[in-house]
Order: structure tokens, then C-alpha cells, then sequence
């Protein structure tokens, strides 16, 4: 009982966090409180789950805390962007991660609502990881910044879709056979569609490609507090996964977007005069190109 009232006291914190960041005069208290009530959160579970050995939670406390004070610290605010892509691929990994051990440490789940939650949220946060790290790739200049298409791309990107889907609904009707295994190729395609995702969006629409893989994060983790059955980790992930699409609609508005055209990687394709003299700017590669390049 007491362990859902400080969980309580947490979600409070975000959502009163989320509030306070809708303005830049507030925005400061609602990062402290948003961190105050993750700090509960961690602080709680630990608890909870009677932990034995912490040796390696100390260590990821102080390795992380450290990475994230020297960005804070170095990282200028031009490079914003690279820095929040490279967070939601860390989300999203995280994510996928905690259900893949999840499955590993109790391979007797048969609950279908289960099974199809740990698909969706490998699924989401393997895509999310690889997303976001070709985001960042194309902003730092590691990959080239403009789109890159070949033919056949968008019928590769629903063959991706389907096998995915298809493997999960082989993995949710049979989850004890080959379980782990269907689960690796549901991760590996998850990892290439996040890459056929991001390579035809050019580099000036990736910030609207990033306000949605970080959505995308927010849902992945959601996902992954059903599998474990952790309310902090559902809330705090429905929060970010909505805040993100709002901010991802608001964005795609303001550069006169599609969000039907984000969602289906086809940022800065549209039909029209502008969209036909950017085409023009387009580079076009054969799929044997693109493998090069990456």
C-alpha cells in the first residue's frame, strides 16, 4: 500500500512537470519536478523488488549520471537535436531490453494481452533505437543529411511491416516454442525498419522525425510497464508518447506537414511546387548504395 502511494506521489510529479513546461517562465520547476518523481520512482522499485546484489545498479547510477552531466555540461544548444535523438534511442533500447529479459527470466508467459504487449513493445523500441541513432547520424553529418530512396523502398518498408506482424502473431499463438528465437528476428527487422524509416527524410525535417521517435519512446516504455506490471513506467510512458505526438502534429502544422506522411517515412515527398523543386534535391541511390553507405 505504501509502495502505490509513492508511486502516486510520483506520477503526480509528471504530470504537474509536463504542466509546468508549457511555459518557459515555469518550465524550469517542471523539470525539477519531473526529475523529483523519477527519482521516487527508481528509489521505490528498488525497494520493492528486494533487490540482492546492487553492485550493478550503483555502477549504471554513477556511469549514467556522469554521461548525462558531461552533456549537459559540453553538449551546445545547436546540437540539441542530436542530443534528444540520441536519448530516445537509449528509451527506446531500454525498453526492448527490459521485456527481452523479462521473457528470458519467465519464458511461461501465454497470456495473449502479454505476449502481444512484449511484441509491440520490441517491436517500438528497437525501432525507436535505430531510428533515432540514423537521426543523429544524419544531423551530425555521419550519414548524408539528404534523402536517400531507392526504388522499391516503400514496398520493402510494408514487407518489413508484414513480417514483423507476421512473426508476432507466430510468436503470440505459440510463445514457448522457439519463443526467444522468433523474438531476435522480431528485434533485427524492428532495427531495419527503423532504418528504411529514417533514410528517405531529409535533414531539415528531422526535428518533427525526432518529436516522433520520441513518441515512439513514451510507447515502447508503456508498453514494456504492462509486461512487468509497473504503473509508474505505464503513466510515464502514455505521458510521452502523447505529449510527443501532439508536439509532433503541432511541428508538422508549422512546416506545413503531413503527419499521415511522418508516419510513413515520407516527410518532405509531398505532391506540389515546393515539394517538386526539393524532389530535385533528392538523392537517389540503388538499394546495394544504400547498404554501402550504412
Amino acid at each position: 500500500m505504501l509502495i502505490n502511494l509513492f508511486y502516486l506521489l510520483s506520477i503526480c510529479c509528471f504530470i504537474l512537470g509536463l504542466k509546468f513546461l508549457s511555459s518557459p517562465r515555469t518550465a524550469r520547476r517542471g523539470n525539477l519536478l519531473s526529475m523529483a518523481g523519477m527519482f521516487i520512482a527508481v528509489v521505490v522499485t528498488l525497494f520493492e523488488k528486494q533487490i540482492v546484489d546492487y553492485t550493478y545498479i550503483v555502477a549504471g547510477i554513477i556511469i549514467g549520471g556522469l554521461i548525462g552531466a558531461v552533456a549537459a555540461r559540453r553538449v551546445k544548444m545547436t546540437a540539441m537535436p542530436q542530443m534528444v535523438a540520441v536519448f530516445n534511442a537509449f528509451g527506446g533500447a531500454a525498453s526492448a531490453l527490459v521485456v527481452y529479459a523479462q521473457f528470458i527470466r519467465f519464458p511461461g508467459f501465454t497470456d495473449p494481452a502479454t505476449t502481444v504487449t512484449i511484441v509491440l513493445s520490441l517491436f517500438i523500441g528497437m525501432l525507436t533505437f535505430v531510428g533515432s541513432m540514423m537521426a543523429f547520424g544524419k544531423l551530425q553529418g555521419l550519414v548524408p543529411g539528404a534523402p536517400v530512396v531507392f526504388p522499391g523502398h516503400k514496398i520493402l518498408n510494408a514487407l518489413l511491416h508484414l513480417f514483423v506482424l507476421g512473426a508476432g502473431i507466430f510468436f503470440v499463438l505459440d510463445p514457448t516454442n522457439h519463443g526467444l528465437a522468433v523474438l531476435a528476428v522480431i528485434v533485427l527487422v524492428s532495427g531495419i525498419v527503423g532504418i528504411t524509416m529514417v533514410l528517405p527524410i531529409g535533414g531539415a525535417d528531422m526535428p518533427v522525425v525526432i518529436a516522433l521517435l520520441n513518441s515512439y519512446s513514451g510507447l515502447a516504455a508503456a508498453a514494456s510497464g504492462f509486461v512487468i506490471n509497473n504503473y509508474v513506467l505505464i503513466v510515464s510512458g502514455a505521458l510521452v508518447g502523447a505529449s510527443g505526438l501532439i508536439l509532433t502534429d503541432l511541428m508538422c502544422k508549422a512546416m506545413n506537414r503531413s503527419l499521415t506522411n511522418v508516419l510513413f517515412g515520407a516527410v518532405g515527398h509531398e505532391a506540389g511546387p515546393v515539394a517538386g523543386t526539393a524532389m530535385r534535391n533528392v538523392t537517389r541511390y540503388t538499394p546495394l548504395d544504400a547498404a554501402m553507405m550504412l
